[in-house]
């Protein structure tokens, strides 16, 4: 899939290299179960306009390319409208391979992990944002070592894992365990 924002395809070419194994339709429906999907926009727990799973207008929008692609006019559509949800899924994909980017831009050692841990990195990524998760240091540090029992403790030490509750206990489990 072709990544449609000019910064992200700076990137592209050293997002080839990533060995990222999880699948990322299976990805793509944990999001769908986590974050819901809307087709009209609405604001979400910090009052931003948001549409689809979870794509923020406010910060990253929706570019001309994305919206000549869902056949969408402007953005007043969207407002007006909404999308569909081959729209949203399409969303979904450019920013799961965004966030694909950064990661394994700022933490080459997520293309050694197994495909579980892979997931549970993305999901959180995804959540929170990958300048977030990568505050988490001590966990961080744990999965550089291969002490996953480490960095599943580490993971729910966080504010993050009040917010989210029983889904960090699960994937804290899954990073302990490599497997779901």
């Amino acid at each position: 899939m072709r990544l449609v924002f000019g910064w992200a395809e700076k990137t592209e070419a050293k997002a080839r290299k990533n060995t990222m194994k999880y699948n990322t339709s299976h990805f793509l429906d944990k999001l769908i179960a986590h974050e819901g999907m809307v087709l009209t926009v609405y604001q979400d727990t910090l009052g931003i306009d948001t549409i689809g799973i979870g794509r923020n207008l406010k910060d990253r929008g929706i570019s001309k390319e994305e919206l000549d692609h869902m056949d969408i006019p402007s953005m007043a559509v969207v407002y007006e409208h909404g999308i569909t949800e081959a729209d949203a899924r399409y969303l979904a994909m450019n920013d799961i391979k965004i966030v694909e980017n950064e990661l394994c831009r700022v933490h080459e050692c997520v293309n050694d992990l197994d495909s579980v841990r892979q997931l549970i990195l993305m999901d959180m990524a995804f959540n929170m944002g990958v300048p977030r998760l990568c505050k988490f240091k001590r966990m961080w540090n744990a999965i550089h070592e291969k002490k996953f029992d480490a960095a599943g403790r580490e993971m729910l030490d966080s504010r993050w894992a009040k917010q989210v509750g029983s889904r960090a206990t699960k994937l804290s489990d899954a990073m302990v365990k490599g497997q779901f």
